[in-house]
């Protein structure tokens, strides 16, 4: 019985996030239930955190309901890890269907196609060798025709470039123009030219920091958790980098000292575990899980 209800609770689910809205009258029709148990349905989805919206007589759920967000942030890959997995499979060889198909996905939903295509990989060859070159010389570059998705436009940049990453796909740089520290794509420069005129901001660059969730940028938030054995374990087995960052307090728990880029991703890990685990220092996370509470809760 519980089982069935649950069935037809994610067939509810799908119905009403299809792209579509429904009269309760179709949607009774299409669960084969009555109207009074499709209500009942439609309220536990209410007080489960989906927030549904009626438009005259049809229903409909909003894709920004919590239990939306959090499914996006625990499953969808962020274009960095899209583009490490490409590449790992291109070992897998051009026989492997499996392969093949997963690659053609990524390239379509991440906009990876370019990043494949054999004319791109020579010119971000040529683009690397050049900035290898000019951080070696401690020279500045133009980035001739550099294709930037954010501003939707192409322009040339004069940079100081400072460190190739993610197997020569990015570079970090500091842009003279902006006096700001950027991570450029190496296959979006129609090409780089080195400028005889050295580092003057030298000062100023800043790498880039990747926590041990993932999450990659500049500014680093310090947080301290005390762990049980669950939470220990399971960080340990998901996280392996995360053994030099913790200490053991007693028979019973640990404490993790730490610093990340984003509360998104220590956020989920002390939310799926919240019994386990205990936020003794970073008051930005503290707000973030109360925040956090508050909106599962409704």
């Amino acid at each position: 019985m519980r089982l069935n209800k649950y069935g037809r609770e994610l067939d509810l689910i799908l119905l009403l996030t299809g792209g579509g809205s429904y009269t309760a009258q179709q949607l009774a029709d299409k669960l084969d239930i009555t109207r009074r148990s499709l209500y009942y349905y439609l309220e536990y989805l209410r007080d489960s955190g989906f927030i549904l919206h009626k438009s005259g007589a049809r229903y409909r759920i909003d894709r920004q309901s919590p239990f939306f967000r959090q499914l996006h942030e625990n499953i969808v890959l962020s274009e960095a890890e899209a583009a490490f997995v490409h590449r790992m499979l291109d070992g897998a060889g051009e026989k492997n269907l499996t392969a093949q198909t997963i690659r053609a996905k990524l390239e379509r939903y991440y906009n990876l196609g370019d990043i494949s295509s054999p004319a791109v990989k020579r010119r971000r060859g040529r683009n690397v060798e050049v900035l290898k070159q000019a951080m070696a010389q401690k020279k500045m570059v133009t980035l001739h025709g550099y294709s930037s998705p954010h501003s939707h436009s192409v322009s040339d940049r004069i940079v100081e470039p400072f460190l190739l990453f993610n197997e020569g796909l990015d570079v970090r740089c500091y842009e003279v123009k902006t006096r700001m520290n950027k991570t450029f794509k190496t296959s979006r420069m129609k090409s780089v030219e080195i400028i005889d005129v050295p580092w003057v901001h030298e000062d100023l660059h800043k790498e880039i920091f990747t926590d041990l969730f993932g999450f990659s940028g500049e500014e680093r938030i310090p947080v301290r958790l005390r762990l049980g054995q669950l939470a220990f374990n399971i960080l340990l087995e998901e996280h392996p980098d995360s053994e030099p960052c913790i200490t053991r307090e007693d028979d019973t728990y640990w404490l993790l000292d730490t610093d990340v880029v984003s509360l998104l991703g220590i956020g989920r890990f002390v939310m799926g575990l919240y019994s386990d685990i205990e936020v003794l220092g970073g008051d930005e996370l503290k707000k973030y899980i109360e925040e956090q509470k508050r909106i599962v809760a409704g």
